[in-house]
């Protein structure tokens, strides 16, 4: 019966290389290193051989690959090298595979006497990815697990890395699986799974992890301009999925185009915009900042020339009882 790689030893031919009656003593056997290729690379097996030789052949375990100049293998990939030197006995297997690592035997007789060469064919695999998470979305303070197989010969080895979105490259762990416990803001953006085992280039896919989180005022500008010139209040709030954004002058809601405003946002910044300021404009507004996970808000001041200014720019109205009761509450609502 035949295989893909050869026929399987006979009883005849068994008998044609080791007559009976020779038994094979230790001296008649001699183990080569082993040879080492990496996939898909050509592999040479060597035997060497005198004139004494009468009958040779090349086997991998039971199988005949070649006997003689014959050859006996199915497989197009095995060829008996040619031009070597009289006392060289050799074959090639192209494109190998991990089918083919195993031991193969240079069996020769010689004045009915049996010897053999052995040599074990080790086939090395690049490392490669098989299978990795996909892309996931959770909310601040869930557990993520992500994993990466891989495959490679010598096993390969995995490391994690992340990459946050302000583009800094973090360490994060080796092995397989990665468990990220209770996760921050912080910790989103691009996990990056390397494959490696020194035999190519490593093997890298990535997972993007998205966090929801609810909105939080990073900036929120109070602006001091003239009656008759133009003014402009800005609040920039940070938040996955991004922030819807709502104006306010005490209880009353702002519109776009109404009561001469304008409200223009893009991304995570709004800007009121008064094209002409008067008197009834100046005062405070509130920056109201909303998505699926949260809402959040701060107070912003249009004030007028005559209005003094701390350290941070807030406004300071004209000083008596209640304007600083309010100045003390504007100064508040401004830092928290």
């Amino acid at each position: 019966k035949r295989n893909i790689i050869g026929f399987k030893l006979s009883w005849k031919l068994l008998l044609f290389l080791v007559p009976a009656g020779v038994p094979a003593r230790s001296g008649d056997s001699v183990l080569k290193d082993n040879i080492t290729v990496r996939q898909g690379d050509s592999a040479v097996l060597k035997c060497n051989v005198d004139s004494k030789v009468s009958r040779v052949a090349w086997l991998n375990r039971t199988t005949i690959l070649f006997a003689g100049n014959e050859k006996w293998s199915l497989d197009p990939r095995v060829i008996l090298m040619e031009n070597t030197a009289v006392t060289e006995y050799s074959i090639k297997i192209q494109n190998v595979d991990v089918h083919d690592e195993g031991p193969y035997v240079c069996s020769i007789l010689t004045n009915r006497k049996p010897k053999s060469t052995k040599v074990h064919l080790i086939v090395q695999v690049p490392a490669r990815i098989t299978n990795i998470s996909k892309d996931i979305t959770v909310n601040e303070g869930s557990n993520v697990n992500l994993m990466c197989l891989a495959v490679g010969r010598p096993e390969a080895n995995i490391v994690w890395k992340h990459h946050s979105p302000r583009g800094t490259h973090k360490f994060v762990t080796e092995g397989e699986n990665l468990e990220l416990t209770a996760i921050t803001k912080e910790q989103s953006g691009t996990y990056e799974c390397i494959a490696s085992n020194d035999i190519s280039s490593p093997d890298v896919r990535t997972v993007e992890v998205t966090i929801n989180y609810p909105p939080f005022i990073s900036k929120a500008r109070s602006m001091g301009t003239s009656v008759g010139q133009k003014g402009v209040l800005q609040c920039e709030a940070s938040a996955v999925p991004r922030a819807d954004f709502e104006w306010y002058k005490e209880d009353r809601r702002l519109f776009n185009g109404l009561n001469g405003v304008k409200i223009e946002t893009q991304g995570k910044q709004s800007m009121l915009i008064f094209f002409n300021v008067s008197e009834e404009d100046y005062g405070n507004y509130t920056c109201v900042a909303t998505n699926i996970m949260g809402i959040t808000n701060a107070s912003i001041i249009l004030y007028g020339p005559g209005a003094m200014h701390d350290v941070n720019g807030a406004a300071v109205l004209p000083r008596c009882s209640v304007c600083l009761l309010l100045t003390v509450t504007l100064i508040y609502l401004l830092k928290f």
